[in-house]
């Protein structure tokens, strides 16, 4: 029987404040134990596996003969956002943060992107996704200019209504955009970011990333590279740029995505399906809504049994987050945290790892469980007490 790594990131849950938060303007930050204030949350299947027992979050639970491993990881990488969490989960530690914009783009890049679209832009401000075609979708609408913003992330995001400018288009717009953005000025992603409908206007689910290419080899080109599958769900193609990926299918929610990994169970492959789910993050953690994130929590939490009851006696299933972006905290942005990390299979030991110092201990346990060859900062998590 094939081996199989299920990988699912739950966008955005982190385990609690790292030391160093206040070099990137948090404090007082810690996602999961701010949901779990909520009478929405519930996490009755994780806690059995023994998510209680990572350390920070012994508020949940802890339980003596847990049925997974679990450990609680920091981000080496100087960043907070998804495409430096992924790529650390992935193996690659980013020693330098990606350029972010506190006072808008440079006109220079703005006047190539003009030149390159035609088009021209407006705002050009760090913003709230909704807030920004609240305040400027009106003129959006009158005009024809691209919303042009970015966010505490490193990202340039462009806003536009559906029925001025097409999907299609504004993704050329947004090809356009990734092509200028090298260099000094590269971007972690450009993302569209389309709206519809008349004010109060609503962002759709056509959203999409164009990502900057790894900066090195991860556990994904390995795994290609030696003859195994990478199988993407959800914005995993995007955030490493197409790159070290076999089949792809993209998700416009949770529950859609919680629903196509159930289904790659069925799949017939060697290898990692790698999921995101980034319905926290984008619908709950950024707009500061502790119910609706305790609320997605809960019915992950519920939808455990369903997947576990499917796994054949090879595969096993890695639950982690990439950043963390806490609800309730004094600002909209991702937030500098640990994250947890849950390993479960019929063959694997329970155990309590303790806190782990990269994130790419997970791209090490996944090389190391498929038997790829491959390097990287971190360190297999299986086989230890």
């Amino acid at each position: 029987m094939n081996k199989r790594v299920f990988l699912i990131v739950l966008d955005s849950c982190g385990a609690g404040q790292m030391p160093d938060c206040a070099m990137f303007g948090d404090a007082d930050c810690n996602t999961i134990k701010r949901i779990s204030t909520s009478e929405k949350f519930s996490c009755e299947n994780l806690r059995k596996m023994g998510i209680g027992n990572i350390d920070g979050l012994d508020f949940l639970g802890t339980v003596e003969n847990p049925t997974a491993r679990v450990a609680r990881l920091a981000e080496r990488s100087m960043g907070k956002d998804t495409t430096i969490g992924h790529w650390e989960i992935a193996g690659i530690v980013s020693e330098n943060p990606l350029p972010t914009y506190p006072n808008g783009f440079p006109q220079e890049l703005l006047d190539q992107f003009t030149m390159r679209t035609g088009k021209r832009f407006i705002c050009n401000m760090p913003y709230s996704g909704t807030d920004v075609i609240r305040d400027y979708g009106k003129l959006h609408m009158q005009t024809g200019d691209l919303i042009v913003y970015t966010s505490a992330d490193s990202v340039f995001q462009i806003a536009a209504h559906e029925d001025v400018v097409p999907v299609e288009q504004l993704y050329e717009y947004c090809r356009i955009a990734r092509e200028i953005l090298c260099g000094e000025h590269s971007v972690g992603r450009v993302i569209a970011r389309p709206f519809t409908g008349e004010y109060p206007f609503k962002r759709t689910a056509n959203r999409h990333d164009f990502s900057l290419e790894p900066y090195g080899k991860t556990v994904l080109d390995a795994i290609i590279e030696q003859g195994q599958t990478v199988y993407a769900i959800g914005k995993i193609f995007d955030i490493f740029a197409g790159r070290g990926v076999s089949y792809k299918v993209f998700t416009h929610s949770n529950t859609e995505g919680m629903d196509l990994t159930l289904d790659a169970l069925d799949h017939d492959f060697e290898g990692l399906c790698f999921v995101n789910l980034v319905d926290f993050d984008m619908l709950y953690g950024h707009r500061q809504d502790i119910d609706g994130y305790a609320n997605a929590f809960a019915e992950f939490d519920r939808w455990l049994p369903s997947f576990i009851e499917g796994m054949s006696d090879e595969d096993i299933l890695i639950i982690t987050a990439d950043h963390g972006c806490d609800p309730g905290d004094l600002h909209t942005d991702h937030t500098r945290e640990y994250v947890p990390c849950i390993i479960y299979g019929k063959n694997v030991k329970p155990a309590n790892l303790g806190t782990r110092t990269t994130f790419s201990d997970i791209a090490a346990t996944v090389a190391d469980y498929l038997g790829i060859d491959y390097s990287c900062p971190g360190i297999s998590m299986l086989g230890e007490e």
